[in-house]
C-alpha cells in the first residue's frame, strides 16, 4: 500500500482490506490473550481486538509510515482494555450488578444460581427492607436521601438495612 493517497479519507482500497486481513490472521490471536489478560475475559477481549482492527481499518488513509501498524494495533488493544476496566468500575461503584467473569460453563452456571439465590433470599425480606437495600445499593444514595424518600428518619434506614442484610446473611448461608 503506497505511504499516502489522494483518495478522500474512509475510502480503502483493496490493498487496505489485504493489509488488515492479514494483520488480523497474523496477529489477533496474540492480541486477544493479551486482551483476555487485561479485560479478565474471552468475550471482552474479542470485542476490543475486533474494534482495535476496525479502527485501523478506519485509520489507514492517515497512517503514513506502514511500519506503524502493528504497535498501533496493540496501543489500541491496550486501550480498548482500559476502557473495558473503567466502564466495570464505574458499573461496580454504581453497584450496578455485571456479571462476573465467566471461564466455563460449570461456572457460568454457578454465578446463575447464586444470582437466583440472591434474588429470591431479596424477594422474602419486608417490602421496606427492599426498599432500602435498592436505594442503597442500586442507586448509591446516601442514608438521608434514602430517609427522604421512604419519609423516615436517618436512624430508621440504618438499622432497617442493617437488619435486612443480617437476614439475607442468615438466608444464604443456610441455603448453601
Amino acid at each position: 500500500m503506497p505511504a499516502h493517497t489522494d483518495r478522500a479519507p474512509g475510502a480503502h482500497s483493496e490493498a487496505a482490506a489485504k493489509l488488515v486481513s492479514d494483520l488480523f490472521r497474523a496477529h489477533a490471536l496474540g492480541l486477544i490473550r493479551m486482551a483476555v489478560l487485561l479485560t479478565g475475559d474471552q468475550p471482552s477481549a474479542e470485542d476490543v481486538v475486533q474494534e482495535a482492527f476496525i479502527g485501523l481499518y478506519r485509520a489507514l488513509p492517515g497512517i503514513r509510515d506502514q511500519t506503524r501498524v502493528l504497535p498501533y494495533l496493540r496501543v489500541s488493544v491496550i486501550n480498548g482494555a482500559r476502557s473495558v476496566l473503567r466502564a466495570r468500575k464505574r458499573a461496580s461503584l454504581r453497584r450496578i450488578p455485571h456479571e462476573p467473569p465467566v471461564w466455563s460453563a460449570e461456572s457460568a452456571a454457578m454465578a446463575g444460581e447464586d444470582r437466583r439465590a440472591v434474588l429470591a433470599a431479596v424477594a422474602r425480606l419486608p417490602r421496606r427492607a427492599r426498599e432500602v437495600l435498592a436505594l442503597r445499593y442500586y442507586l448509591d444514595l446516601p442514608d438521608t436521601e434514602i430517609a427522604a424518600a421512604l419519609g423516615v428518619s436517618r436512624g430508621t434506614v440504618s438499622s432497617t438495612a442493617s437488619r435486612a442484610l443480617a437476614a439475607l446473611a442468615r438466608d444464604l448461608g443456610e441455603e448453601q
